[in-house]
């Protein structure tokens, strides 16, 4: 028995162990899973990075930039707004290396838009840099040296062809490339992950006081690190897709509109009419010197609402009461406008009446 025991242990620990491992591997089973999910779509722009390539000295610091791309599939500017998460080169010696963006101005010229943090290669190989910069649609990436002698890679291509700024811009100038190369590309390549977009908001409206369960429907969501409904962020959201957003309006302090804003590592969603969200204010009966309290009770009182029937009764009768004492005398004209003038349940003292044996009576009204 002791032996089965000492047995056990050294293969696999007993029945503790084993749970723990499993519950282990269910644990990162889950984390990987959810990375996966979580995982923003993104959009490959730049050279598409032939094999076939030679390293190309820069021989000045400068930044170099594709003017075309022939390869199919080849994008040579961003089609969307976004941030660049990820940019690649090949060919690359010394360093480090920069990655810029720039934006034509429409006249020939380019705007320095952005500018990477350094990395340096490890090799001439392909290598690939992480990175967050903001781009927008139709803008070009470009790569800046740190040196002279600093080699980047090159391949021959009929119908590519690339150019050059020196110096290096500052970020916010404009600058026209200072030299065109013609049957050559750059071995420049970058990731781009689209800025979010709000395609709806259901319900598009809730109370001030939030709570609200609101579904909000679109493209990009993958990678949400956040929402808000105008300024205040959502008190719980859940990515449930790229395309749906699950979130708990919070509180407003008054009613109105606001934007709802989903916000990833690529940016804002734009602003559009898709994205309103109204809060509505509570509605409140107008009662005059009561609390809220005693106007709900009164309104809901059985004695209450008996009271105007047994007040129009007492009335009826009252009126009743004063016809009859107010009946004129026999032979009397009442007069016009007198109780008694055309009273129908009375009948008058004449000369007539008397002779047919008829008495006057004084006809009551009946109790209801």
């Amino acid at each position: 028995m002791r032996q089965q025991r000492e047995y056990s242990k050294r293969e696999g620990g007993g029945p503790r162990s084993r749970r723990l491992a499993i519950a282990v591997v269910c644990a990162v089973s889950a984390l990987a899973a959810m990375a996966t999910a979580a995982q923003a779509s993104v959009i490959t722009i730049g050279s598409v990075l032939p094999d076939e390539w030679t390293s190309k000295k820069f021989d000045r610091v400068e930044t170099i930039f594709n003017t075309a791309l022939p390869e199919s599939g080849a994008a040579l500017t961003s089609p969307v707004n976004g941030a660049i998460v990820r940019w690649r080169v090949q060919g690359a010696v010394g360093g480090p290396f920069y990655l810029r963006v720039l934006h034509p101005d429409g006249k020939g010229a380019y705007e320095a838009a952005g500018k990477s943090a350094p990395a340096t290669p490890a090799g001439t190989g392909l290598q690939t840099f992480e990175t967050n910069l903001k781009i927008q649609a139709g803008d070009v990436i470009g790569v800046d040296p740190s040196n002279d002698t600093d080699e980047i890679g090159v391949k021959t291509e009929s119908g590519a062809s690339y150019a050059s700024i020196f110096p290096t811009p500052f970020n916010g100038t404009i600058a026209p490339p200072s030299k065109t190369f013609s049957g050559e590309e750059v071995e420049l390549s970058a990731e781009v992950q689209p800025a979010p977009e709000v395609a709806s908001v259901s319900p598009p409206f809730g109370p001030v006081t939030g709570t609200a369960l609101v579904t909000i429907t679109g493209k990009n969501f993958n990678g949400t690190n956040a929402v808000k409904f105008g300024a205040a962020p959502a008190a719980s959201f859940t990515v449930d897709s790229d395309t749906q957003i699950t979130a708990t309006a919070p509180r407003a302090l008054r009613p109105g509109k606001v934007d709802v804003i989903v916000s990833t590592l690529a940016g804002d969603n734009p602003n559009t009419r898709f994205d309103d969200y109204v809060y509505r204010a509570c509605v409140v009966p107008a009662v005059k010197n009561k609390t809220l309290k005693k106007a709900k009770n009164a309104a809901a009182s059985p004695r209450l609402q008996a009271r105007p029937r047994e007040e129009g009764r007492r009335a009826e009768a009252g009126q009743g009461r004063q016809g009859a004492e107010a009946e004129p005398e026999a032979g009397q004209d009442p007069g016009p406008g007198r109780p008694g003038a055309h009273h129908p349940g009375r009948v008058a003292k004449t000369p007539e009446n008397r002779r047919r044996g008829a008495s006057p009576s004084r006809r009551r009204t009946p109790r209801r």
